[in-house]
This record gives C-alpha cells, sequence and structure tokens, in this order.
C-alpha cells in the first residue's frame, strides 16, 4: 500500500489544475507546469487532487507514488517556487551572471560559460571575505535540480580541502590526508 500515493494534494488558491486524457496541467502565478502521467487515474474533486491505481501490480505501486509526488511538486512550484543555493569553496573562485549567462572561474585556465534556461532565475552574491553564492529559483523543481546539478559537476566538492562548488549547508566528509 502506498502511503504517500493514498495522500490526496490540496489545491492552493490561485492554482488550477486541469486534467485531458494522460496529461495533467497546473497553473498558478508563477507559471505552468504539464506531466504525462500512465498506469494511474488522476481526479480533481473538492480542492484536492487524488491519484488512485487500478491494480496492486508492483509498476503501478510505483508510479502511484511517484505521480502523486510529482503532482504535489508541481502544485507547490507555481504557487511558492523552488530555489537552490550553491557555495564556490575556493580560493579565485567567483561567479557572474549576465541575464542568463552565468560566468563561473573555477580554478581552471578558462571561465565556464553556462547557458541557463530562461524559466530558472539566477542570481549571484559576492560579499567581501565570504564564499561567492549561485542562487537559482524557478516553479520547476526538476529543471532547479538539473542545472544545480550541472553546476556542482564542473568542480564537484573535494574530501582533502573541501574546495569545490557544493550547496549551501551540505557537510562534506573529510579526510586526512598524508600522515609524515
Amino acid at each position: 500500500m502506498s502511503r504517500i500515493g493514498n495522500n490526496p494534494v490540496t489545491i492552493p488558491e490561485g492554482v488550477t489544475v486541469e486534467v485531458n486524457e494522460n496529461i495533467i496541467t497546473v497553473k498558478g502565478k508563477l507559471g505552468e507546469l504539464q506531466q504525462e502521467f500512465s498506469n494511474v487515474t488522476v481526479v480533481v474533486e473538492d480542492g484536492s487532487v487524488v491519484v488512485t491505481r487500478p491494480s496492486d501490480s508492483k509498476e503501478n505501486k510505483s508510479k502511484h507514488g511517484l505521480y502523486r509526488a510529482l503532482v504535489n511538486n508541481m502544485v507547490a512550484g507555481v504557487s511558492k517556487g523552488w530555489s537552490k543555493d550553491l557555495e564556490l569553496v575556493g580560493v579565485g573562485y567567483r561567479a557572474s551572471n549576465q541575464g542568463q549567462k552565468l560566468e563561473l572561474a573555477l580554478g581552471f585556465s578558462h571561465n565556464i560559460v553556462l547557458n541557463v534556461a530562461p524559466e530558472v532565475k539566477i542570481e549571484t552574491v559576492s560579499e567581501k571575505g565570504k564564499n561567492p553564492i549561485v542562487k537559482l529559483t524557478s516553479h520547476d523543481k526538476q529543471l532547479v535540480g538539473q542545472v544545480a546539478a550541472k553546476i556542482r559537476s564542473f568542480r564537484a566538492p573535494e574530501p582533502y580541502k573541501g574546495k569545490g562548488v557544493k550547496f549551501v549547508g551540505e557537510e562534506i566528509r573529510r579526510k586526512a590526508g598524508k600522515t609524515a
């Protein structure tokens, strides 16, 4: 029995949810998201979205919780939005943005320029004496996570000095290094 899939998703004020055949569309003040679904039934009733499965097969059980979670993330995204903050730890590591172009100096011989999707808003914060921070916000949780993972992959944090691109609040497991 899916514990997550059985919970209804409450629809906040200002958000509309429409179901057409096998596509669910969620509209809100921050944007519009669509998701295709299969092996489940999605019904909008009494200000909430209910996801049910036709049988207890393994595939149906797994998709039951998955699509309920995706719908919940879509509803939360178009009403409140999602954000991720990345911190650049290292001497000389810098970040700046011009519109949707993010330029990163991560200790390579050249700067890395990343064109970010227009749905994601970028903000870079550089304070003297503190590590630069890249803030990503959007209504699409999957897209924010994907862009954050792409930025992190340019220079993942290493375990000896802790240098690299990490999420704000992320704990890096440190290693001792060589002993004399």
